[in-house]
């Protein structure tokens, strides 16, 4: 039995539809089971960290993510079993990082925590999400105009299907327990061109609005909580003319080379107003 935090996640979907494609039992947690909608092959568990205990019985393996880490829920994990977690953690860790960034602090917690537990461990260190762009989506269903900050702000979107790809791996394969790897998309493209890509594979065309950060407010960044928002605005203004980490790490644990932006954006044409 393998256990999936963040089930209805992105990353976390993706990874359940690929373990029960293999014919592993898969147990699913979410905090709404009621909507989860995931696969009726799932066993899917409400999420409750009270009892964590009851979340692991029968289960060898754990796929986390950092809001979920606990040293409670990690001990409960070992106590029923649990010998191997692959954590989702992220790139902002490396070397020379600035470690008071609330992104570096979750993510370096949630490493050392499960480093600290005993169990065998997994760190898979994405950079930018492709699934980043849906924040994108009511500007675009709304029209052709999308405003945004830092046009020009670089960065190697990941697929979350090629992230799911490496934590099947690791979860499946001996050999990754002590590994940290970092994942990448394959290639470089802009926040504009981002916006240019979406509108191919809609078949329209949108035009990216580049809006001043001292501006950027709730309306861009529905969901970053405003004590983090001026750090994140710093972030995306560390990205204009640099270029980002880009490695085959997916390709090589995975044998399939990680997925562009744009087909990242046929993808999910549904999600901005298009058909399938």
């Amino acid at each position: 039995m393998i256990v999936v935090t963040g089930a209805t996640g992105n990353v976390g979907r993706a990874l359940v539809e690929r373990l029960l494609a293999t014919g592993r039992p898969v147990r699913a947690l979410t905090r709404d089971p009621q909507r989860a909608a995931l696969p009726e092959a799932a066993e899917v568990v409400r999420f409750q960290q009270d009892d964590p205990a009851a979340l692991f019985d029968g289960a060898t393996a754990l796929y986390l993510y950092a809001q979920a880490t606990t040293p409670a829920l990690l001990e409960a994990a070992r106590a029923q079993g649990v010998r191997h977690v692959v954590l989702l953690s992220s790139a902002v860790i490396e070397e020379g990082a600035d470690e008071t960034h609330p992104i570096h602090i979750m993510h370096a917690t949630a490493e050392r925590q499960i480093r600290d537990s005993g169990l065998a461990w997994t760190f898979l260190r994405p950079g930018a999400f492709a699934t980043n762009a849906l924040s994108l989506a009511p500007q675009i269903r709304a029209g052709n105009t999308v405003r945004g900050v830092y046009a020009d702000g670089l960065s190697a979107p990941i697929h979350e299907d090629d992230m799911a790809a490496v934590a099947e791996r690791a979860l499946l394969d001996g050999g990754h327990e002590g590994a940290v790897y970092r994942l990448t998309g394959p290639a470089a493209i802009s926040n504009a061109e981002q916006v240019a890509a979406i509108g191919a594979a809609l078949g329209r065309e949108l035009t990216f609005v580049e809006t001043d950060p001292r501006e950027a407010g709730p309306e861009l960044f529905p969901h970053v909580p405003p004590q983090m928002l001026q750090r994140l605005l710093q972030t995306f203004a560390d990205t204009v003319g640099v270029a980002p980490e880009i490695n085959d790490v997916v390709e090589k644990l995975t044998g399939t080379p990680a997925r562009p932006f744009t087909q990242w954006a046929r993808d999910h044409v549904e999600d901005f107003g298009g058909r399938a």
